[in-house]
């Protein structure tokens, strides 16, 4: 049972850290911080294309990872 978590959590592991370095950058540096205050501000919608399927996918494995994290804690 454990050795089968580690091997899940592994995976969601991977494929976090995968989707994360693929998604687009929202800001430019300094600059960007400035800028994009205004732009989360009134709500700039995403894209729906690629990045959105990235952010979901991170999402996703996110909440597994943190789930497989807590049962194995709990388990052992």
């Amino acid at each position: 049972m454990v050795l089968a978590l580690k091997i899940v959590l592994l995976i969601a592991s991977i494929i976090l850290i995968i989707s994360i370095l693929l998604q687009s950058s929202n800001s430019a540096g300094l600059s960007g911080s400035i800028g994009g205050g205004a732009e989360q501000l009134f709500g700039k919608k995403r894209s729906s294309g690629y990045d959105a399927i990235l952010s979901k996918i991170a999402t996703v494995t996110a909440i597994l990872f943190i789930v497989i994290s807590i049962v194995m804690v709990a388990v052992e």
